[in-house]
C-alpha cells in the first residue's frame, strides 16, 4: 500500500492503495465518488471516462500511481448542481436511456465542448468514438451536444 495525494474535482483527496489499483476503483471504492461507471475494464467502452487536465482518461486504465497531481474531473466535478450545459440538455432532450454510459458520454462531450464550443456532427462524432452505448442513443447524445452548445453561448450571452 501506498499513499497517494490527489486533486479530484477541485479537492485534494489522500488515499492509501496499491500502485497498480485502477483510478476507477479509487474514485468508487476509496473516495465514494460512485458516478464513474465500471463497464468493460479493458478501455473498450468509455463508461469509466474522465478527465485528467481536461483530457478525457478511461480510468479502469489508469493506475492511480499515474496520476500524481494532476487535475482529475469526474461526473461529480461537473457541476455540483447540475447546471453544466450537458447536464442541462441531457435532461431537456431526455438523452439517456439506460444511462449507464452517460456519466463517461458527459465527460468526453465536455472536453468536447471546452475545445470546441461549436462542433460539427462529425466533431462530435470523432470526439464521441471511443464512448460505447449499448442501448444507442447516439442520436440523442449527438444531440445533446449541440443543445448544451446552444446553451453555453446562451449563458456565455448573459454574462
Amino acid at each position: 500500500m501506498s499513499k497517494y495525494n490527489l486533486t479530484i474535482n477541485g479537492q485534494a483527496k489522500s488515499v492509501d492503495l496499491v500502485p497498480d489499483t485502477p483510478l476507477l476503483w479509487a474514485l468508487r471504492d476509496a473516495l465514494d465518488l460512485p458516478g464513474t461507471k465500471y463497464g468493460c475494464g479493458v478501455g473498450q467502452c468509455g463508461a469509466c471516462m474522465v478527465q485528467i487536465n481536461g483530457v478525457p482518461t478511461r480510468s479502469c486504465m489508469t493506475p492511480v500511481s499515474s496520476v500524481g497531481r494532476q487535475k482529475v474531473t469526474t461526473i461529480e466535478g461537473l457541476d455540483p448542481k447540475a447546471a453544466h450545459p450537458l447536464q442541462l440538455a441531457w435532461q431537456e432532450l431526455d438523452v439517456p436511456q439506460c444511462g449507464y454510459c452517460q456519466a463517461g458520454q458527459m465527460m468526453s462531450a465536455a472536453a468536447l465542448l471546452k475545445d470546441n464550443p461549436n462542433p460539427s456532427d462529425a466533431d462530435i462524432d470523432a470526439a464521441m468514438g471511443g464512448n460505447l452505448c449499448r442501448c444507442a442513443t447516439y442520436m440523442r447524445i449527438r444531440a445533446g451536444i449541440h443543445r448544451a452548445a446552444e446553451i453555453a453561448r446562451s449563458q456565455k450571452g448573459k454574462k
